[in-house]
């Protein structure tokens, strides 16, 4: 994952500011758990695999998943 980031981000743009690098990874992590679908995880995204797994296993969590996700206003 560090070098996905990595591509992703430092050796594709240059940041002016640390601000600026904080901010491109926060749209690229969002982009990367809720739109991007891996083999791994048999064709779902990140956070669809989280949210299968807590509904067939909800005692591996602490508190619901689907609460954490960000809404039209953040």
């Amino acid at each position: 994952m560090n070098r996905t980031l990595k591509d992703a981000t430092v050796r594709r743009y240059h940041y002016g500011s640390h601000d600026e690098l904080r901010h491109h990874l926060q749209l690229f992590l969002d982009a990367y758990n809720h739109a991007r679908r891996l083999k791994t995880l048999r064709g779902l995204t990140p956070y669809e695999f989280i949210c299968k797994t807590w509904i067939e296993q909800p005692a591996r969590f602490i508190s619901d998943p689907t609460h954490y996700t960000l809404g039209p206003n953040i």
